[in-house]
């Protein structure tokens, strides 16, 4: 998965207007406590940090 991806998704999870501020932070456990953009930012691969997300929002399985 590509940056480009994991932002689409992000966006048709939370919506444009409120899906950055959500990965600046949400703290996750599944990320060693960081935000979403702080993984992305360690060089966490985002196919890793959506997994993270996806469970944290308990997305349906075809968004997996």
């Amino acid at each position: 998965m590509r940056h480009t991806e994991f932002w689409a998704r992000m966006e048709r999870a939370l919506g444009a207007a409120y899906c950055r501020t959500w990965a600046d932070q949400m703290v996750l456990a599944d990320l060693d406590r960081r935000t979403p953009q702080q993984a992305l930012d360690a060089g966490v691969p985002p196919k890793q940090v959506w997994a993270a997300v996806w469970r944290s929002l308990e997305l349906p399985d075809s968004e997996r």
